[in-house]
């Protein structure tokens, strides 16, 4: 029944292929952005850049508050900024009636949750060096060392489940809810609906941003004591 209200489903009733086609659309949808952003450069940005860049700034100062300093900040901007707007174009394509959010499939948030969770175990082994990164895991006390690295290990892999889960269950609840809506009244457009489903769309973005600069933050800024 869910395939009665996806374009992509007339093509192909197999999931793998309306997850790929959506995530190709989402991926067209950036690049395309990207391009109209900067085709034409002006000194007073219009248009497209002049959204980019707000988005952009937007990023920075997210980045800076969380990292303590805009120079950090930039240096993840790329990855963070990447990281929202496919998050965020995936929420929302799923909001237009005959497509799906790609983030309501695990394939594509489980994959970007374990892209941080490399990424942001990268940084600080190179930031802090491979011991003094891990030691941090032993807690501030030897005795405790023991008991606090299993601990560790297990909250930074939790890290992982919390970021794909968040968003896979918010996303997926947010598409049956208007699978939903569209089924009980398809001729009216629910505008209540619609609003909050667009909130939390922009608000599940917005978490998986935050939570990327704390990660990163939590591994590359490490206490001397």
């Amino acid at each position: 029944m869910r395939d009665l209200f996806l374009f992509a489903g007339t093509i192909s009733h197999d999931h793998n292929f309306i997850y790929i086609f959506h995530l190709c659309l989402v991926a067209l949808i950036i690049v395309f952005l990207a391009r109209m952003s900067t085709k034409s450069m002006h000194l007073v940005p219009r248009g497209f850049q002049n959204l980019m860049e707000t988005y952009l700034g937007f990023v920075i100062t997210m980045g800076k508050e969380t990292l303590g300093s805009e120079e950090l900040s930039r240096k993840y901007l790329p990855l963070v900024a990447t990281i929202g707007l496919v998050v965020f174009f995936s929420n929302m394509i799923g909001i237009i009636p005959g497509f799906e959010s790609p983030t309501a499939s695990l394939n594509l948030t489980l994959t970007l949750a374990l892209c941080v969770f490399v990424y942001y175990h990268y940084e600080g082994i190179k930031a802090n060096g491979f011991f003094k990164y891990f030691g941090h895991f032993a807690g501030p006390s030897k005795y405790l060392a023991p008991l606090m690295f299993p601990i560790e290990i297990i909250s930074h892999i939790s890290r992982v489940i919390s970021l794909s889960f968040r968003l896979f269950g918010n996303i997926k609840g947010d598409d049956l809810f208007l699978l939903v809506m569209l089924t009980l009244a398809p001729w009216i457009i629910p505008i209540v609906p619609y609003t909050l489903l667009f909130l939390m769309g922009a608000l599940q973005t917005f978490i998986f941003m935050t939570l990327t600069h704390v990660y990163l933050a939590s591994a590359v800024i490490i206490d001397e004591h």
